[in-house]
């Protein structure tokens, strides 16, 4: 008998597991079903844009879809947050570059003027979003709900930094100066005023003063 029966059949080679190339993939089509379902809600309205009709828009499978956002809810949080913070960039706000600059800023004015300009950016990108999905119905409402109180735990953050670095005064109460801020810088008062003819500029200049009134010097 020829020996070489007894040998073990040679098993194909394996081919290497290619994480990076991976991930550049599930980049490629998270990006693409954000576009897709930003373009059909805009184009259809919420109830009418279905997780299929955003996946096919993509080119990726419904499956791909829900294992990247879980669902529709879950895509139009992604939108959101991808829309405020200006791209899709592994970064809480906090750590955003115009935020950290108001944050190293010392003086209290100029760090109160850059944050404000900071708020009108977010509302200028967030705006037609926040219409949209304001008439959407309670599914988006826990969405933007949910938003309500990221965005409230953001201003308490920078309150309690003004208050660290001395910018306030000894004995103001930082919890009601969170509420108030969290409401003046809310997407609707944006909505309404710029609804009123107020171009952004003026926006911005009445919210740096609201801010400013706070600090122990303002007049």
């Amino acid at each position: 008998m020829d020996e070489r029966e007894h040998e073990m059949p040679s098993e194909t080679p394996r081919r290497p597991y290619n994480s990076g190339r991976r991930q550049q993939a599930a980049r490629r089509n998270r990006a693409a079903i954000l576009a897709a379902g930003r373009e059909l809600l805009f184009r259809d309205g919420y109830q009418a844009t279905t997780v299929r009709a955003v996946a096919e828009r993509a080119g990726v499978s419904p499956e791909t879809l829900y294992k990247a956002f879980g669902g529709k809810p879950g895509l139009v949080k992604a939108l959101w947050d991808v829309t405020l913070a200006g791209d899709d960039e592994p970064l809480v706000i906090a750590e955003r570059p115009q935020l950290q600059a108001v944050l190293a800023t010392r003086d209290a004015h100029a760090k109160l003027r850059l944050y404000a300009a900071f708020v009108r950016g977010v509302h200028e990108r967030l705006a037609a979003l926040s219409a949209l999905l304001a008439q959407a119905g309670p599914e988006v409402g826990q969405v933007l709900a949910l938003s309500d109180e990221e965005r409230m735990t953001g201003v308490s953050a920078f309150v309690a930094h003004l208050a660290d670095t001395g910018a306030l005064p000894p004995d103001i109460d930082a919890a009601r100066l969170a509420d108030s801020w969290w409401a003046l810088t809310g997407p609707h008062l944006y909505t309404q005023l710029t609804g009123r003819g107020w171009d952004t500029d003026t926006y911005e200049d009445w919210l740096t003063g609201m801010l400013v009134s706070a600090l122990p010097d303002a007049t």
